[in-house]
Order: C-alpha cells, then structure tokens, then sequence
C-alpha cells in the first residue's frame, strides 16, 4: 500500500545573511533560524526541501548546524548569482514532515 503523503510545510519568506564556510570546499551559506528549521528526516542530519533564494527555486536538502539547533542552506553561486557572504537574501522553503526515509 503506498505510504499516504502529508502536506507540505512551507516556512519563510525570511531574511539570511550568506557566510562562507571556512572548511573544505568554502561553501556559502543561508543560516535557517532555529524557530524554522525543520525535524531532520535522513541520515547525517539532512532533511529535503525545495527552497528558494531570491526568487531561484531548487530541490536541496538542509543540514543541520552543529553549533545551534538551527539549519544550513548550501547556496551555489548558479542560484545566488553575485551575491557573497555579508548580503542579504529571502529565503523560503518548502518540505514534508513525514518524509523520513
């Protein structure tokens, strides 16, 4: 029997400020406020969602940040354009509460 699908759960629009991380790779970021982020639903502390930045729409997955119980959104410079870590951008996002496999 297929599984029945809950509704999705939209949260945002919001606004982030991209940082860069300073790890491997130097990836930007949009900070997921801890009130908004969502339950993780996968392994390593991921959960999919369709987000949007500035009106640029994907499928992604949030990750959990390991120094709050708030979220990371990976921006790739296709989505976030000229934007760098320091600007402002709305975010909005999109996933379902009962996706946990």
């Amino acid at each position: 029997m297929a599984k029945k699908r809950s509704r999705l759960v939209r949260r945002g629009p919001f606004e982030s400020t991209l940082f860069r991380h300073t790890g491997k790779g130097a990836w930007i970021f949009a900070p997921i406020p801890e009130d908004l982020a969502p339950p993780v639903t996968r392994p390593w502390g991921r959960t999919p969602v369709i987000a949007s930045v500035d009106g640029v729409t994907w499928e992604t997955s949030l990750w959990r940040a390991s120094k709050s119980d708030g979220a990371l959104l990976a921006v790739p410079r296709s989505i976030r354009g000229s934007k760098q870590p320091g600007d402002t951008v709305t975010v909005q996002f999109t996933f379902d509460p009962d996706d946990d496999v």
